[in-house]
């Protein structure tokens, strides 16, 4: 079977798609974390909350605020349109955009009207996407043709060995992607960015991304959408029982931002992010933004440009009555108020 058959990839990218927007895809008995960290309330801030500033900087490029539109589809008809209303908000909040594999891409050219956003975003920070195993297998060239057919101005490579053991006929051979990524670093001439896909980031990882030259993860822990749940419920053979055992698999999503940060790398938090509270207890950790795929996948899938754009607004306001709250004038300073860290996630910190 070839497991790249341009129409294999096309029902799995809709597989995908259908899964996550209609059923249960987040992890069902461990959380993020991300509750474990209270942020002390202030109630004299001394602020003028039209003056609060939550502009940041990610891969060198200015965000009007804190939030970015995780990758998440495309290789699909119904990718497209996904992807064009949520590429058009981010445009209009200054957030980051990211589109989901373009592997889909790399085995039929003509699915790159699924992902091209440019024309609707012509300002916004667009992240391409491929994952480690197929950057390992092309060469430098041909991952930059992927980022140039689609405008990206960095490239996310994700990590999913979790996903891909589940997955009928995932990739199974992972040598060579620590020397992949450092290839890229070197001499692909736009941002690389290593993206986990639900099962977060050990110290031990981000030493080996730090040590090839990466600077920027987004390390999506464990606690929302589980890709290895996912591929459970696509599979069809006994992967659906691995994959319902290893279900809630993974490094916290609170643990991974906080040895991320420890680690020196500019972090996007994701996994399990739901909200501006989650946001800003991330930021909060020492991430630059955070970042979520299922909210806005299922705003865009279910309803079009209104319903992702209240979310737009909604995350941001959220984000910035925190702030408040804080008496943060600005991200930096929220990065360094005083906080509570619950006892489990005091636990996972500790660990060596």
């Amino acid at each position: 079977m070839n497991h790249d058959d341009p129409k294999l990839l096309d029902q799995r990218k809709l597989d995908h798609l259908l899964l996550c927007a209609e059923q249960d895809v987040e992890h069902r008995h461990r959380g993020t974390l991300l509750g474990d960290v209270r942020l002390i309330h202030d109630s004299l801030p001394e602020l003028d909350v039209s003056a609060i500033d939550l502009s940041v900087e990610l891969v060198g490029r200015r965000l009007a605020a804190p939030v970015m539109i995780s990758g998440m589809t495309g290789g699909t008809a119904r990718a497209k349109e996904v992807n064009r209303v949520l590429a058009q908000v981010a445009e209009e909040f200054g957030l980051a955009f990211g589109v989901g594999s373009q592997r889909a891409m790399m085995r039929d050219p003509a699915q790159v009207e699924t992902y091209a956003v440019r024309d609707v975003a012509p300002t916004a920070l667009i992240l391409g996407n491929i994952g480690v195993v197929q950057a390992a297998a092309s060469t430098t060239a041909e991952v930059r043709e992927l980022v140039e057919a689609i405008g990206a101005d960095a490239l996310c490579v994700h990590l999913n060995p979790g996903q891909e053991i589940v997955q009928d006929h995932g990739d199974r051979d992972f040598r060579g992607c620590v020397d992949a990524l450092g290839r890229l670093v070197a001499e692909l001439g736009v941002p690389v960015i290593a993206k986990e896909t639900g099962c977060g980031m050990s110290r031990r990882t981000l030493q080996q991304l730090h040590d090839v030259g990466v600077r920027t993860v987004d390390v999506s822990g464990a606690g929302g959408t589980t890709w290895v749940g996912v591929e459970a419920l696509r599979s069809q053979t006994h992967n659906a029982t691995i994959g319902d055992v290893l279900w809630d698999w993974g490094v916290p999503t609170a643990a991974s931002v906080a040895w991320a940060h420890e680690a020196g790398m500019e972090v996007i938090a994701s996994g399990g992010i739901r909200n501006g509270l989650d946001i800003g207890r991330s930021l909060a950790l020492g991430a630059t933004v955070g970042s979520c795929a299922l909210p806005w996948l299922r705003a865009a899938f279910d309803g079009g440009i209104e319903p992702a754009r209240a979310l737009a607004r909604t995350l941001i306001d959220t984000v910035r009555a925190v702030m408040l709250l804080t008496s943060s004038p600005d991200v930096a300073s929220l990065r360094r108020c005083p906080r509570v860290i619950g006892p489990e996630l005091q636990r996972w910190l500790e660990q060596r």
